[in-house]
């Protein structure tokens, strides 16, 4: 099957994820003008009635950039919508989207008919992030246009599934886009990932470490200070598993390595640990992030991204 048209043209077959508070049209606009896929949470933007200019600004600045840099056009904006029961925002936040035409829908936390129908309605396509093969075929079983496979060792809510073993399965039956996510931070590793069957890398901790991005100086310190050792997988801060740096949940009183469960019925976007958030004090964080030296303009992460992409294919050749 062959890609959408929208996502034919990327200077470098790269997504960059929705990071929950962290993305924002600075960041997005920034890696849609070095040629990846810009994305936020439709919920980033609060009160609700600021997604509505968030989405004007973007519109209108990659307008305005594609009509001076005709020869080499900005990548596609996607907005992440929560399809989960405790987004109250969810309708009024399709509005806006409709109203935009966004491009790109990502869909988590619930594939449904409606909004894929909806999306489609105004020319959209809709990918929808999961972490199994059976959540894969009920997502294209519902008509999601293409799928993120959310594998080990991504940021935040995250699977258990080796990249190999995920995209094997669901290349077995699917054709249609597929982005991998979990532990890609170099270009080596998007490489690797259309090698195994994918055909974007799903980055979305390494741009936590970037200028644009909504994060606490300490936050984005912490992710170049940090390994895969930092990080630990745990289910009590939403009731969903996801990945989470070691040093904030010492920060906020807790054992990274004695964490009780939490009842996934139960979820929450932000649950308290005495005075500290989840997400805003508790960071997600994925386990690739060694390849993080320092914080950078998202422009030049994805500068070297592309440079180690054409090394490692070099090597291969």
């Amino acid at each position: 099957m062959a890609l959408p048209s929208v996502l034919q043209k990327l200077a470098l077959p790269v997504i960059g994820a929705p990071l929950f508070i962290i993305s924002n049209p600075k960041l997005v606009i920034a890696q849609c003008q070095a040629g990846i896929v810009g994305a936020m949470p439709a919920l980033n933007a609060r009160p609700a009635s600021q997604l509505d200019d968030w989405l004007a600004e973007i519109t209108e600045t990659l307008a305005a950039y594609d009509r001076a840099h005709p020869e080499r056009p900005s990548a596609p904006f996607a907005i992440n919508q929560i399809v989960h029961k405790s987004n109250d925002r969810l309708e009024h936040d399709m509005a806006v989207c409709a109203k935009y035409k966004v491009p790109i829908v990502i869909s988590s936390l619930g594939a449904r008919t409606d909004i894929n129908d909806a999306v489609h309605a105004w020319g959209g396509v809709v990918l929808h992030d999961i972490i199994n093969d059976t959540f894969a075929h009920k997502a294209i079983d519902k008509g999601a246009d293409g799928l993120i496979a959310v594998a080990a060792g991504a940021g935040g809510h995250a699977g258990v599934k080796s990249p190999f073993a995920l995209i094997q399965e669901i290349r077995a039956w699917f054709d249609g886009p597929l982005a991998l996510s979990g532990a890609i931070a170099t270009g080596g590793a998007v490489l690797a990932a259309r090698a195994i069957g994918a055909d974007f890398a799903y980055i979305g901790s390494a741009f936590i470490a970037t200028d644009e991005a909504r994060a606490s100086d300490a936050y984005k310190q912490c992710i170049v200070d940090s390994n895969s050792d930092d990080i630990v997988y745990s289910s009590l801060f939403t009731g969903v598993h996801g990945n989470y740096l070691k040093p904030s949940i010492r920060a906020a009183g807790l054992d990274p390595d004695n964490l009780e469960h939490s009842d996934p019925s139960k979820m929450s976007f932000g649950s308290d640990y005495g005075a500290r958030k989840a997400w805003k004090d508790i960071w997600g964080c994925g386990q690739g992030i060694a390849a993080i030296k320092a914080v950078v303009p998202a422009a030049e992460l994805i500068a070297r991204l592309a440079r180690e992409y054409d090394e490692a294919r070099r090597r291969l050749a």
